[in-house]
Formats: C-alpha cells, sequence, structure tokens
C-alpha cells in the first residue's frame, strides 16, 4: 500500500472552505439561528451612508460626565432636523468594550458580526430640583441626515464599572470632514442649549445629592441685602465690583474696559465671607456659578472651562489659603497653586467672569495671588461685628424671639464675637426652652450666653472664631490666656516674635518680607513647632 499524502493542496483546502461557508450560510437561513436574525450593525450603518462603512474613518469627541446631558441634547437637536432619522441599540456585552470602529470591523465567516440590539438609556439630573431630570442614550447609534449628507453618531455613556471615566461620541460620515463638522455642530449646541447655564454646581460629588457623576447641583440660595450685616458701606463695595461690573459689560466693553475681575474676602473665622457669597449668588439669578472648597478645589480648570463657556458667571474659592499659601511657607512643588494662578490669568480680560475668593488668613496667601493686579483687584476686609453690629444679628437670627433689651444685653456682653456666635447663641437659647417646656425667653437667651461664656467652653468658643480663647500657652494641653496676637505666656510680643513660653522652630506669627503688616497669622498652623515647658525653659523638638 503506497503512503497517503495527509497534506491537501491550497486550493483543496481552499474549496472545502467555501463549500463548508456555503453550508452555513444554508443551514442558518433554513432553520434560524437567535444569534443571526436580524440586521447586523454593519449592515444597518452601511445601508444608512449608502456606501461601505468597514474602511470609514471615525472622529471622536471625549465628553466629561458632566457634559452628558449637554450631547445628548445637542445630538437629540440634530437628528431632529430630520424627520426619517433613527436610533438602534448595539446587541451583545462587546457594546461596553469597544470602539466604533472596532465594532464595525467585527464579522463572522458568514458575515455576521454585532447585531443592532436595544438603546440603553440613564435618567441624569438637569438642575437642582426633584423633577429636573433628562432621559439620555448610554449606549446607542443615531442615524440621520444632516444637511442632506447621511452621518452615523455612536453614543457611549460613563460607566466606570468597565474602567470608562468619559463619554463618549463617536461619528461617521462619508466623508472625514463631515463627520468633523458634525461634532463642531455638537460643541456648539452643548454650549448653547446646556443645562449648566444659568445653575449653581460644585464639584463635590454627593450620593444624596442632585448631581450627576462629578457634579452636583445647588439651589440657588434667597439671601437679600438685609439678610447680610456687615459695616456700612462694605456690601455695598463689593455688589459694585461683583455685581455692578456684570450690570455694565456692555458700556466697559465699549470702552475697552475689562470685565474678568477677582474679589478676596478675607477676615476671622465665622465673621459671615460665604454668608456675603451667598447673597452675591442670590443676587445674580440666571448667573452660572461654581463652588470649589478644600478637596474640589483641585477641578479649578474644570470650573474655569464652566465659567468661560456659560458666561457671565461667578468661580467661588473657598479658603483659598488652603492651595495658595505663600510658597515659602510649603517643601516642595505646589501643582494646585499653580493651576489657580494660570487659570486666573488664563482667561481673556473681556470674559464676565467674577473670582471670588475667601480666606481665614490673609497673611499666608500666595503674594502673587493677593497683590497682583489681574488676579485680585478687590481686597474686602469681613471684620468682627462692633455692639451695633452684633444687635443686628441677634434681632435677625431670634425672629422675635427675646426682647430688645434682652438683645442688647446680649450684643454688650459677647463682644469679640463673630456672627457664627450670635446664631449659635440663640439656637441654644432656644434649645434650653425646649428641654424646660416652655416658650423662649428672655432667661433662656441669658442662660444660654453665660454657658458659651464660662471657661467650660473655651474650645467651643474658639470653633466658632471667637479670637482671644485659642493662644497656645507654652504649657502641655494648655491655652494661652492672651489668645492670637497679643502678648501673653505663648502669645507674640509686640515684635512679633514668641512669648516667653514658646519657641517655635516653624512659620509662626512673625512678620515675613512682603507680608501684610499687623495681620496675625491665626487658625492652621504650617510646620513644626517647639514649645517649652515653663518661661526660660529651653525648647525641645
Amino acid at each position: 500500500m503506497g503512503e497517503i499524502d495527509a497534506a491537501p493542496r491550497d486550493d483543496e483546502l481552499f474549496g472545502f472552505m467555501r463549500d463548508f461557508r456555503r453550508f452555513v450560510e444554508v443551514a442558518l437561513q433554513r432553520f434560524g439561528d437567535d444569534e443571526s436574525d436580524g440586521e447586523s450593525l454593519r449592515q444597518a450603518v452601511s445601508g444608512h451612508l449608502g456606501i461601505g462603512a468597514r474602511g470609514l474613518p471615525v472622529v471622536s469627541e471625549v465628553v466629561p460626565p458632566h457634559r452628558v446631558v449637554d450631547a445628548d441634547i445637542a445630538l437629540a437637536a440634530l437628528a431632529g432636523e430630520d424627520p426619517g432619522a433613527r436610533i438602534v441599540g448595539v446587541a451583545g456585552d462587546m457594546r461596553h468594550h469597544m470602539t466604533f470602529g472596532d465594532l464595525l470591523q467585527v464579522g463572522g465567516p458568514w458575515g455576521g458580526g454585532v447585531r443592532v440590539g436595544q438603546v440603553d438609556y440613564a435618567q441624569l439630573p438637569t438642575g437642582p430640583g426633584p423633577e429636573d431630570r433628562r432621559q439620555v442614550v448610554s449606549s446607542g447609534v443615531h442615524l440621520f441626515h444632516l444637511d442632506g449628507t447621511p452621518v452615523v453618531v455612536r453614543v457611549q455613556g460613563v460607566a466606570p464599572q468597565y474602567g470608562r471615566e468619559d463619554a463618549l461620541v463617536e461619528v461617521v460620515a462619508p466623508e472625514r470632514s463631515v463627520a468633523e463638522a458634525v461634532i463642531d455642530r455638537v460643541r456648539a449646541l452643548m454650549d448653547e442649549r446646556s443645562v449648566l447655564r444659568g445653575q449653581i454646581i460644585t464639584f463635590a460629588s454627593d450620593p444624596y445629592g442632585r448631581g450627576m457623576a462629578g457634579i452636583t447641583f445647588v439651589e440657588r440660595p434667597s439671601l437679600s441685602a438685609e439678610d447680610v450685616v456687615l459695616p456700612d458701606g462694605v456690601l455695598d463695595r463689593i455688589r459694585a465690583h461683583v455685581v455692578g461690573i456684570g450690570e455694565q459689560r456692555e458700556h466697559l466693553r465699549v470702552h475697552g474696559q475689562h470685565l474678568k475681575r477677582g474679589v478676596l474676602l478675607y477676615g476671622a473665622p465665622g465673621t459671615g465671607k460665604t454668608h456675603t457669597v451667598r447673597h452675591l449668588l442670590s443676587s445674580t439669578p440666571g448667573t452660572t456659578a461654581v463652588l470649589l472648597s478644600g478637596g474640589s478645589l483641585e477641578h479649578i480648570h474644570s470650573a474655569a472651562k464652566v465659567a468661560r463657556a456659560h458666561q457671565p458667571a461667578i468661580v467661588v474659592l473657598e479658603d483659598c489659603d488652603l492651595i495658595a499659601e505663600d510658597r515659602s511657607f510649603a517643601i516642595g512643588p505646589q501643582p494646585l497653586l499653580f493651576e489657580v494662578l494660570d487659570t486666573l490669568d488664563g482667561l481673556d480680560a473681556d470674559a464676565d467672569v467674577a473670582f471670588l475668593l475667601t480666606t481665614n488668613r490673609v497673611a499666608d496667601l500666595e503674594i502673587a495671588l493677593a497683590q497682583r493686579p489681574g488676579r485680585v483687584d478687590l481686597a474686602v476686609e469681613i471684620p468682627l461685628p462692633d455692639e451695633v453690629g452684633r444687635l443686628a444679628l441677634y434681632r435677625l437670627y431670634a425672629a422675635q424671639l427675646f426682647t430688645e433689651d434682652a438683645l442688647a444685653a446680649a450684643a454688650a456682653r459677647s463682644e469679640g464675637t463673630p456672627a457664627s456666635f450670635a446664631k449659635e447663641l440663640v439656637r441654644r437659647a432656644v434649645l434650653h426652652a425646649a428641654l424646660a417646656g416652655t416658650a423662649p425667653s428672655d432667661e433662656h437667651l441669658a442662660a444660654a450666653l453665660d454657658q458659651l461664656l464660662s471657661d467650660s467652653e473655651v474650645l467651643t468658643r474658639s470653633l466658632l472664631g471667637v479670637a482671644g480663647d485659642a493662644g497656645w500657652s507654652g504649657e502641655e494641653g494648655g491655652f494661652d490666656e492672651g489668645g492670637p496676637g497679643e502678648r501673653g505666656p505663648g502669645g507674640p510680643d509686640e515684635r512679633g516674635e514668641p512669648g516667653a513660653g514658646s519657641a517655635m522652630l516653624g512659620p509662626g506669627p512673625v512678620p515675613r518680607p512682603g507680608r501684610m503688616p499687623g495681620v496675625y497669622r491665626g487658625g492652621r498652623g504650617v510646620g513644626w513647632f517647639a514649645y517649652a515647658p515653663r518661661a526660660g525653659g529651653r525648647p525641645r523638638a
């Protein structure tokens, strides 16, 4: 028996493969198959475009999470121009992992591949109210004609579970220039019809708030000028710079004056800086506002982009000293500080954007931020209220719960206390009355004030922003009776040097070149400190 050649020739092998493919096609047509029933995605796209889609370029646009609703609105507007527009979904799990170009390349030996399937939707907020919602496409393909030319737009929503932190819009058209024009139209409509325009948002994720991934919508406050207790003329100066410039924008532009402005509100904790900001937001309906504080300050670039796109706008940087301290205090680079400085410089001069910065530690601010025109061009101190101011605060918070004599007595006794102290005092008085089972009376107000002014409430007063209660005494665990800025066992002397009871090895309240004179650097400390347990002792680390 002769040897059998086990290796068939190429033409015989290819012939067998063609016959087998034909066999599979006939079997599927005859008996059907759930996986191959219906239209393939490539067939749907190619049929709409009138040309094979497999070799066409795909033009993509990354959409950040806070602009997903804007993109959906823009695409709906474009597709709405074509009465014959339709939207289809993508079947199978591959839709979560593959780009549009990849999906159009996928195919089986009988011309199958990814099938047309269901459209995926998600509901996302469009404002702070519970009724402010929109159903957006999170996975789908729009097929429509734009100016007579067929285009196909695939949408992939944000899906962190699949490693996708941003949304993606992908466009295919017979010509690449047409696809690029579609992306340009989408961008323009996103800005024009954005749900962020005129809203107050914060780049802080709140799982219980009204927000989409990356932002939270905030209800616009309602706070009249009568609700803001400041010395005469202070609020008028601030309003003129923030609100007044915006109201005169056209007049200023005609005469070549810049609109971008920066306002710094500084003062001791609890004096009403944030309260003033809330009034300004209340006074500017229709103005887009972005609130940044704490960790969300890292989103300064995104905030500036929102402000630039949705003018007029206000960007609020609460406690900006957290990231904008004088660079002499820092060890190593401070990229977040540089981002803030670059952002304040980067906006066009005619941009109707107001930056509102607040700080409890103005002396610690980076000099380039606090003193260079164009970054901050108005600095206003929000001071501790005097007796007249304290009385006005008690009237505001007490809401006619106590007599005028009781309120006046409380105002006289609470010298050196900020607005936050007044608010807490009234609350405690009402609480004392509730625990006693009676209506609030002057006695409850006096008892609450006695409690807050007692030695047992030293730390509470400090946390409420009362000066003179949190100075370090030089004794382990002790407080300086002289308080911050006063000469005492542990406070700085008249030259700004540490008192006899302490020796500071790190940055302290010692005046530095270029620092604002006469401003005590209180609040949070920076650097390392050493202290001696008694006057004249040697410092120890």
